[in-house]
């Protein structure tokens, strides 16, 4: 056991890649989440920090604990994008490892990683990271982190890592306790605990708006993980992967951690994945049609006593890296005349800067996707009003952003027909709120909200949708649930849903 104030590292990287979008730049980490050293401190003290809720709950577990130093590194993430530059991302492990050398010693090592990266020339950023991480440390200094329940998981990962623990929530408003976790684990290796991590992969590749953890077969499963926990058992993580990353780590991962017992690891994460892969056809999409959207989105704005309704553009989800700017729902329900309807975030940059130029109250014809050549996005064009105007700065107060410092740049209402169209200059879901909120919109007079987001916006507007009025519409775009319509190119082969006859064993 350590006698002196123990050096903690602190630092993250945090990006999901689907490999259909365009790569993720290095300006645009630097527009949402880049903090290196004492810019990183400064900002988890913060009342509104950008750093994600892993880090504030490690920290402030670790504050409750007694004294440590905390040594920041650097931290980046962006929500979810498309390959990360390979230049930029080699950058920044060399300088979170050079921070690394330059604190030596260090008695510990926390990370906030997602687990689902890609680069343009590396398949696996995460494993690259902690391996780098701990050829600087050595094997005898902890190094714990936090994935995303997304992430996809191999051996090099959890090898080069003491304990990897995943959220158990989706949305994801659990990132702070997991955190927390990882504190425990590291206080309890200063102590002299050493665990052993067993890790199985199963080759299935579950759709993604079956993985709610408030019902259904991702909520049993995590229940079923967590009831094998006892006090020989440090964590057990289910992680679905994402699966839009089509490389060969696509697929749902089980690791369990336990306190220096290598078998019972083993073997509960065998007896937990082959669990999984039992209930596996459980794992079902149901999404509505977009001419029954319309019908629906109709009635609501004809029938006033009928409940309102949110839409989810669940294949154009900028937290699964969509562009944030179809316009199939848009303009289905533009021409079949639907009123009292609100959507957005729709990610635009001209739009938005075109709208500020020109003023609240201007009257112009509206181009959307005039600037976007992906042709799953679409453009479109109609008569439009600006109602209103904002810088785009706001703090979160609800769900996975709640007391978070977002900003979504210069942002613009506009009046479309009967509907209400928000326009954003930084891509970002429907996350909070705020976002409608701060533009003037009372959504608990809305009729139906359209959103850019697969399913964290659940944890944010469920004081005004609850689950029974939420539809999510089947439609063209870059995080489609329905895998028979990706161009898959790396996924490996056989794999569940894809290959449904297939059979497997661990």
């Amino acid at each position: 056991m350590t006698t002196r104030i123990p050096r903690i590292a602190v630092g993250g990287f945090m990006l999901e890649s689907n490999s259909h979008s365009p790569v993720a730049t290095r300006e645009e980490f630097q527009g949402q989440c880049e903090l290196r050293g004492a810019a990183l401190e400064a900002d988890w003290r913060s009342p509104h920090p950008k750093a994600p809720g892993t880090i504030l709950g490690f920290v402030a577990a670790m504050d409750r604990s007694g004294p440590w130093q905390p040594m920041p590194l650097l931290h980046a993430h962006v929500g979810a994008s498309g390959p990360i530059d390979q230049v930029y991302f080699d950058e920044l492990v060399d300088a979170l490892c050079a921070g690394l050398r330059a604190a030596a010693p260090l008695d510990g090592v926390f990370l906030s990683l997602h687990g689902a990266a890609i680069a343009t020339a590396d398949d696996d950023p995460d494993g690259t990271l902690l391996e780098r991480v701990r050829a600087v440390v050595g094997p005898r200094v902890p190094v714990l982190a936090t994935l995303d329940l997304h992430g996809n998981v191999v051996p090099r990962m959890v090898d080069n890592a003491d304990v990897l623990v995943a959220y158990r929530t989706n949305p994801h408003v659990d990132m702070f306790e997991r955190g927390a976790d990882c504190s425990g684990a590291l206080l309890e290796m200063l102590a002299g605990m050493r665990p052993t991590a067993a890790f199985v992969k199963l080759p299935f590749v579950p759709p993604s708006v079956t993985q709610n953890t408030k019902f259904g077969p991702y909520c049993e499963l995590i229940a079923y993980g967590q009831s094998r926990r006892d006090a020989d058992v440090v964590d057990v993580s289910v992680l679905t992967g994402f699966t839009l990353g089509d490389t060969p780590k696509n697929g749902m991962s089980v690791i369990v951690t336990t306190r220096g017992l290598p078998d019972k690891a083993r073997a509960l994460a065998r007896e937990i994945a082959r669990h999984a892969w039992a209930h596996r056809d459980a794992w079902v999409p149901r999404l509505t049609s977009l001419a029954d959207a319309t019908a629906m989105a109709l009635d609501c704005g004809r029938n006033p006593a009928r409940p309102s309704l949110i839409f989810a553009d669940v294949a154009d989800n900028p937290g699964g890296g969509g562009r944030g700017n179809t316009v199939w729902i848009l303009e289905s329900f533009l021409r079949a005349g639907v009123e009292g309807a609100v959507f957005g975030p729709v990610f635009d940059p001209a739009l938005a800067g075109e709208a500020h130029r020109l003023g609240e109250g201007a009257r112009f014809d509206a181009v959307f996707n005039r600037d976007e050549t992906h042709p799953l996005s679409g453009r479109f064009e109609a008569p439009a009003r600006v109602e209103r105007l904002h810088p785009g700065a706001f703090v979160g107060r609800r769900g996975i952003s709640g007391g978070n410092a977002i900003d979504n740049g210069p942002t613009a209402l506009l009046r479309v027909g009967g509907l209400q169209v928000l326009v954003i200059s930084r891509r970002d879901q429907a996350r909070d709120p705020v976002q409608f909120e701060m533009m003037g919109i009372d959504l608990a007079r809305v009729r139906s909200l359209v959103v850019k987001s697969r399913g964290h916006f659940r944890a944010a507007f469920d004081e005004f949708f609850p689950d029974d009025r939420i539809v999510e519409v089947d439609v063209p775009g870059l995080t489609t649930p329905v895998l028979a319509n990706v161009a898959w190119e790396r996924m490996p082969r056989p794999v569940y849903p894809l290959d449904p006859e297939m059979s497997w064993d661990c």
